[in-house]
Order: structure tokens, then sequence, then C-alpha cells
């Protein structure tokens, strides 16, 4: 997510990004894809209407160039929440009478006190910061709990990544957050392994690709191709994502298709051919990366942030191109990540608390300082023409990583989220599982888990 110079500066982002800082972190579990958090929210599916009553949902009604007054609460954590301290005083001076209060409630249990806050329609305040995967689950739970913002952002579409406006609207179109940052992905490899194996990184045009030069390092160096979360793994959804689908289509349940076979597919192949080191959880990630045991990682370019900030030793010899590609020509890119701000029903400063938003999130020069300074890579496409993105990484001997960063961002496939969406991938977990650990068929395991799905959920499935 940041360059080495702002890691420097600001140690706290490995935290955020899944650093050796004690306890849960946000980016570890974004990484993971699932978290256990994410579980209690679909228990709370009973509670369609928690939070806010009535049959409609709270809208701004104010008048846009009205004078701004009054206090606005902020929940967030980590990087996020320092961010918008930092900025909340420049909001401050620019519109006196408004207080800013950011509150850093940690990530461990961020969670479960929105959505006790939502189903109690108590106790919350004016904005959230919800990770965008989980964001339609709220939606869909509690429809009402959150102000309708389309009068005001519903303009501002075209100014977002596609994918990461996808996450704040409903299937009516109604847009509940604004999007902040988000998880562009491409492979991370180590520059000396590819030499010693004579591979050419630019080579890798696709997945085949991919899995041929793992043959060829493994021979050449002994070394693994990637690194998997032994219990819990994330690449098989970032997969699915490349090839634009997520567990549902058109409201159906959609993880027995041809892309989702695909996806499958590839990840046996690896683990059949002995070309993946299997881990546990993030911090089997950190050190086997940092240890040697594998020479690539796929994955979202906050996982820059680890590796500057844990991994300072290896500068140089790392580089990043673009993933591959599941056919010639394809898509090159998908998302890990991202985080959203939302205005709570709750709210008695709603007017204040957009306003903020929109300051934030909606600004390019804001945008681009959170990216230099707290290492938030923006969803708000006019920041990715900063300066900044097109300056060399010396961690990566001179490569601007950011710049390609920026550039994948704006071809994001768009997928589909839904409130059933923490129920699927729990399904989903267990049938990588056995395809990976127990050398199960991926057709077979695939349909089975999406007739599981759609008991689990009352959903049908593609056809």
């Amino acid at each position: 997510m940041s360059a080495e110079t702002r890691h420097r500066k600001h140690p706290q982002l490995a935290r955020d990004q899944g650093g050796s800082a004690p306890g849960p972190s946000r980016r570890r579990i974004l990484s993971a894809g699932l978290a256990g958090s994410a579980l209690l929210v679909a228990g709370a599916t009973g509670c369609a209407t928690g939070g806010a009553g009535g049959t409609s949902a709270k809208q701004l009604t104010g008048s846009p160039g009205a004078a701004l007054a009054g206090k606005v609460t902020i929940w967030s954590w980590d990087v996020a929440a320092k961010a918008m301290q930092r900025l909340g005083k420049v909001f401050e001076q620019a519109h006196p009478g408004t207080t800013i209060e950011v509150v850093d409630i940690g990530y461990d249990n961020a969670y479960d006190k929105i959505t006790v806050g939502l189903g109690a329609g108590s106790g919350l305040p004016d904005i959230l910061t919800v990770e965008g995967h989980k964001l339609p689950t709220y939606i869909g739970n509690f429809p009402n709990a959150l102000v309708d913002l389309t009068s005001r952002a519903l303009n501002l579409k075209s100014q977002f990544a596609e994918a990461s406006w996808r996450t704040v609207t409903d299937a009516r179109g109604r847009v509940h957050a604004l999007p902040w940052d988000s998880g562009p992905c491409a492979l991370f490899y180590r520059r000396d392994l590819f030499r010693q194996a004579g591979i050419d990184p630019a080579g890798l045009n696709t997945w085949d690709d991919y899995v041929t030069a793992g043959t060829t390092l493994k021979a050449a160096t002994g070394k693994k191709l990637l690194i998997l979360d032994a219990k819990q793994d994330s690449l098989f959804a970032m997969l699915l994502q490349q090839q634009g689908q997520r567990w549902f289509t058109d409201g159906k349940v959609a993880v027995a298709t041809p892309a989702a076979e695909r996806a499958l597919t590839l990840l046996k192949q690896l683990v059949d051919r002995d070309l993946v080191d299997f881990e546990n959880g993030w911090d089997g990630l950190v050190s086997g990366t940092h240890d040697g045991k594998a020479a690539t990682t796929p994955t979202a370019a906050w996982w820059d942030g680890t590796l500057t900030a844990e991994m300072a030793d290896l500068s140089g010899k790392f580089g990043v191109v673009p993933l591959p590609a599941f056919t010639p020509g394809g898509v090159r890119t998908s998302n890990t990540g991202g985080s959203t701000l939302c205005v709570t029903a709750q709210s008695r400063n709603p007017e204040t608390a957009w306003a903020f938003l929109s300051f934030l999130l909606a600004d390019k020069a804001n945008q681009a300082s959170m990216m230099q300074h707290e290492g938030l890579f923006p969803a708000y496409l006019p920041a990715l023409d900063d300066p900044y993105f097109q300056q060399p990484a010396p961690y990566y001997g001179g490569q601007p990583t950011m710049q390609m960063f920026a550039g994948l961002t704006r071809g994001i496939p768009t997928v589909e989220l839904t409130a059933d969406d923490s129920k699927a991938g729990d399904i989903v977990t267990t049938a990588v599982n056995q395809v990976l650990h127990n050398g199960a068929d991926p057709g077979t395991v695939l349909r089975s888990a999406a007739r599981q799905i759609a008991t689990a959920t009352g959903r049908q499935t593609v056809a």
C-alpha cells in the first residue's frame, strides 16, 4: 500500500497490513478473505429493519450549500483512524463550528460493536468504517440502518473504480456509502530467484505460463512458487473476481461455473506439481516470504507495506508484474481488500457527516495525501493521476510499482456481492480445502458446494 519512505515515517502501517504487532489486524483479515466477525453479521439476517425502523432508509434533506456546524463522531481503526484524525483538523479549519471526533475502536471487536448497534438501533456514531466485502451484508440485513446517500453521491459514480462502487450500492442502485481504499492485485516476485532460474517475469502472460515457470524455478532453485494458507485459502476468491465473478450471479449461486472450476483446477495443478508451500495464517505467509520459501505472491497493492516494513533487508530483491491472465490477452488484475465510509441513520448531524465524507473521499488532494501518509490506496480515480504514483520505488530496484497498480485499478472486474456472502464463503472454503489437501475433483466439490449454498440461502443455482 505504501512506499518504503512512508513506512519508515509511519511504522504503525505494519499493524494495519499484518505486521508483527500482536493481535489480528485489518489487513490480515482482508487478506484471508473471510473474517470470523462476518459470521456474526450473517447471523443477524432476521433483523431486516434493525437500527432504523420504518419502511425506507433515511435520506439527506438539507441544502447542499448550507453552512456546516456541529460535531461528527466516527468509528475506525489503525491508519484509517489516523488519516481521519489528521484531515479532520483541516476540515474543522475550513468549516469553523464543526468538530470531527475519530474514535479508534480497534479491529478486534469492531464488527461486534457495529452489529450490536445496528440491531439495537442505538449506540452508533455518525460515521462508520466498513470493509467493502462486509458492507453488502449489512445493507441486506439492516436495509434502513444507513443513510441513503444517493441524491448526493450518485453524480460521483464515474469518479470511483467501478468494482469499488459496486460494493456501496444495492440491487436498486441506491448508494449507502462512499468507497475509500481498494486492493488492486498483481504478482510480486523475487528478482534474484527468477534470474537464477533464467525466467523472464515479463513472459508470465497466462496462468499456464506461471505453472510452467514454477516447474522450471523449482528445478533450478528448489523453491516453491507460492505460499497458501493451510486452513483458509484466499486465492480462490481473487482468481474468481479476475474472471468477473464471486459467489453469486444475478442472485443465483454461481460456484459451480466454468470460471470457478478453472480457478480451482489451477490451484489443484499447482499443488499436484508440488509448487505450493502451505503455511499457517498471515504470520506464516510473512515469515515464509522473508525466508524465501516461495518466489511469488499474487496479492494486492497493500502487500507493499508488509514487504517494506517487515522485510527491509530484502530491498532490491522484489519486482511486480500484472497477474497472469486465464486466456491470452485476458484480464490481468483482481481485487483483495478495500473499505468504505457510511453515515448511520442514528446520526444527529448527517449533513455535516456527508460533507466530511465527500471532503475526505471525493477530493484528489486528500486521497493522494492518505496514500502518501497512511498507505491507503485510493478507489477515487482522479487521485491516481497524482505525481506520487509515478515515482520510482527504491525497494523494487527503481520500478514505479504504484504507477502499475494505478493502471490496474481501472480494470478491476466488478462482482456481485450479497447479504449471503458469508454463508457461501464458509462453504466454499471447505470445498477448496478438500481439493487442496485431499486431492478431490474440483468440479465435483464445487457442484456439492453450490447445492449446500442453495439450501442454506434459499437461492437457485446458475443453470
